[in-house]
């Protein structure tokens, strides 16, 4: 039978290791320049909006604005970004997270 402690200690052995550290870099190293980047692009529509309603109310074509193509390429960037994480993850996370889930489950069947 695992104690609290043994599990406690194989789960700091798990975040000390190489493997570990190197997941928790590929992640960062895509989510926070993405993260940064989609909330620039995201104030920069809410601003534009309240301060540039001229340019954000000019017409492209019939009824529809800046504005609304702006509104809709958010939509279409939060699905392009929620894409392009599924496929990181698939390539450079899921192979490194399963080796680890691998190891700790081995760990704990000992």
């Amino acid at each position: 039978m695992t104690t609290r402690h043994d599990a406690s200690s194989a789960y700091e052995q798990v975040q000390a290791s190489p493997d570990f550290q190197e997941l928790r870099r590929r992640y960062r190293n895509w989510a926070f320049p993405v993260t940064v980047a989609f909330l620039v692009w995201y104030l920069l529509y809410v601003i534009l909006s309240g301060f540039a309603r001229g340019f954000m109310g000019t017409k492209v074509f019939g009824n529809i604005n800046v504005a609304l193509i702006f509104g809709v390429l958010q939509f279409v960037s939060t699905f392009l970004i929620a894409w392009a994480y599924a496929r990181h993850a698939d390539r450079k996370l899921d192979p490194l997270s399963d080796k680890l889930r691998g190891e700790m489950e081995k760990t704990s069947n000992e």
